[in-house]
């Protein structure tokens, strides 16, 4: 079987490894003799025109990294000092920390049981007064019922930001993740499906905050309705930062982009058969993510629960004997060495037991049948010492 080779010269498949299409070099080179490398040119309005069309969300804006898409959202939230935002404790950083620039107080919110995302029936019991934003996380690109946080969100005068980090081209009941809520944000980390190395993007689903995005997109002035002709001159309106990335940053993209639907499908197809191979084979001692009705799979992720840490422990072990990177997700953040003394102390068991028992398996482009085959049987052959 051939391996790929990691930095300390080990034999081992990689627990990810970015794709490119083949046209990336081309369309960096095209921005190399253009009149525009810093950004919003022919590029940046391609990946914006793509995600508009196919998806019917109203307003994108690329954006440097997913944690910035983050903190646009939270910009737009115009939370003051005491406002409360729900979060769920299992999941990046980035998440809460969007939030907590603005001033709010983060109140983290548990796990479901039959997988990581937020349930409306534990985010009810936190809203006070003083909330106003559910932030939502697709984990694994597995949709939350929407529905049910939607309603809660108008029944309560609150807004939603959808943490879709995981989630492009994944859908709830047919609508597209990130395009549910009020504001959307998306990740391009080269560890996402859809990559342009590091790379994010903010989607605005309620009319009334596109006006002012593109000014917090543009470092706070309107120079983006000075391009489109609608002001004779720009200047500084409001708070912002230099969201917007390069147009390298977007032509890497729009490369992947064009790809999409091949990406998808080789993902799948590599979930697909993680999932056939290893159900009924390492039941009971580990689960297997299952998907809920009304949602769909992007294959952004295949992973395992484990009966404790202990057991984890010893089957990344065990994995990497055998020349396979696994690896661990969150520490929840309500454990965090930053906020585990500002955490109001409820107990949040679903959240740490994922923290404790999730392992993720090697899912890329380049990830071949023998590979796919030899992790398989790896895992069912540590189950059977068990």
């Amino acid at each position: 079987m051939q391996l790929k080779k990691i930095k300390n010269d080990i034999d081992m498949i990689p627990f990810n490894k970015p794709y490119c299409s083949g046209r990336e070099q081309k369309y960096l080179e095209e921005v190399c003799h253009s009149t525009t490398m810093s950004g919003n040119g022919d590029f940046t309005k391609k990946c914006h025109r793509f995600f508009e069309e196919k998806y019917g969300f109203k307003k994108c804006l690329l954006a440097t990294s997913g944690t910035d898409a983050l903190e646009m959202c939270a910009m737009l939230c115009e939370l003051k000092s005491g406002d409360e935002v729900i979060v769920p404790s299992y999941t990046f950083v980035s998440t809460a920390l969007a939030f907590l620039r603005e001033g709010a107080k983060v109140v983290f919110a548990d796990s479901g049981y039959a997988n990581p995302n937020v349930r409306a029936e534990d985010i009810e019991p936190l809203i006070t007064p003083r909330t106003k934003v559910i932030a939502v996380v697709h984990y694994a690109g597995v949709a939350c019922d929407m529905d049910k946080i939607m309603a809660l969100a108008e029944k309560h005068g609150l807004l939603v930001v959808e943490d879709a980090a995981h989630s492009v081209d994944s859908f709830y009941k047919g609508k597209p993740l990130g395009g549910i809520g009020h504001l959307g944000a998306f990740s391009f980390h080269e560890t996402k499906n859809i990559s342009s190395g590091e790379g994010g993007m903010l989607v605005v689903n309620d009319e009334r905050f596109i006006p002012r995005s593109e000014i917090i997109w543009e470092k706070g002035t309107n120079r983006a309705e000075f391009y489109r002709g609608m002001v004779n001159k720009y200047g500084w309106c409001d708070m912002g930062s230099s969201f917007l990335p390069s147009e390298f940053n977007a032509a890497y993209l729009w490369a992947q982009l064009e790809q999409l639907e091949d990406i998808q499908g080789k993902r799948k197809q590599i979930w697909n058969k993680y999932y056939e191979g290893l159900k009924g084979h390492i039941d009971p001692h580990m689960i297997i993510p299952e998907l809920p009705e009304y949602a769909t799979n992007n294959a952004h992720m295949f992973y395992l629960l484990c009966p404790s840490l202990d057991y984890r422990t010893k089957l990344i072990g065990y994995l990497k004997e055998k020349g396979i990177q696994a690896t661990f997700h969150y520490l929840p953040l309500h454990l965090s060495a930053y906020y585990q003394d500002k955490h109001d102390g409820r107990e949040l068991p679903n959240c740490d037991r994922y923290g404790d028992t999730l392992v993720r398996l090697p899912l890329f482009y380049e990830l071949t049948d023998v590979e796919i085959e030899h992790i398989i049987k790896t895992i069912i052959s540590f189950v059977d010492k068990q």
